[in-house]
């Protein structure tokens, strides 16, 4: 321990990742293999990172993702430890599989084991969702982007689990651009609230973007009075 390299601690602003709590109850008691352990964590990560429908990642992708290949070197390769954490999860069925031709060539697919994921293979498989350019081979980012839930914990405090279901089911419904720029406006206007912040998600939604968006350049941003003027009746009981 003496010889490893120490962590400095999480910072005030730092995201987290989400994992299902059965995880912690069903799956990680019976782990016994670091290779399955690591491979399992970073997908949980890579995919929740990822936008859009269906989100899986590839075999190239994790090859390619460098952070995890230097986690996986141990006694074997870093090639034979991922492969062998990939079919342990998906054995256990932590991850499921999919194997796809792309013009002769396999694409190995992993998603998450939950019900949408196993709605897109069905998807998949029938053809009713075409891949196309849809699988990049890119390795995964480490740079940090503030999600919802830490914007929510950077501006309003910390999270409870009904404020956290409501915030996932925002994140689920509304373009991240919107969310950042929902919570910049509360902040213009001290209104610190997921309640008002939720207002004008809902505002955007139903008149468009247009009705409240954030401006970039601070010269042409309005006037706190001018602001609540125009939108003081979002924050009206």
């Amino acid at each position: 321990m003496n010889d490893a390299k120490r962590f400095e601690g999480f910072s005030p602003r730092t995201g987290f990742t989400p994992i299902p709590n059965p995880f912690f109850s069903s799956v990680l008691p019976d782990i016994r293999d670091m290779a399955e352990l690591k491979v399992t964590l970073h997908i949980f990560w890579a995919l929740y990172a990822k936008k859009g429908y269906p989100k899986f990642i590839t075999c190239s992708e994790l090859r390619g993702d460098r952070a995890l290949m230097m986690s996986l070197k141990g006694n074997g390769s870093a090639e034979e430890e991922l492969k062998r954490g990939l079919e342990m999860a998906v054995s256990r069925k932590t991850l499921l599989y999919l194997g796809i031709d792309r013009e002769g060539t396999l694409e190995q697919l992993y998603f998450v084991n939950d019900e949408q994921s196993r709605r897109a293979m069905v998807q998949i498989e029938s053809g009713d969702i075409q891949l196309g350019g849809l699988v990049r081979i890119e390795p995964a980012s480490t740079e940090e982007k503030p999600n919802i839930f830490s914007l929510y914990e950077q501006h309003i405090g910390l999270l409870t689990p009904l404020i956290a279901d409501e915030l996932k089911e925002a994140e689920d419904r509304y373009p991240a651009s919107w969310i950042e720029d929902a919570f910049k406006e509360s902040v213009v206007l001290n209104k610190r609230s997921w309640r008002y912040i939720s207002r004008i998600l809902d505002r955007w939604d139903s008149e468009g973007k247009d009705y409240g968006r954030a401006r970039e350049n601070s010269k042409e941003d309005i006037a706190p009075k001018e602001y609540l003027r125009k939108y003081g009746h979002l924050t009206r009981k």
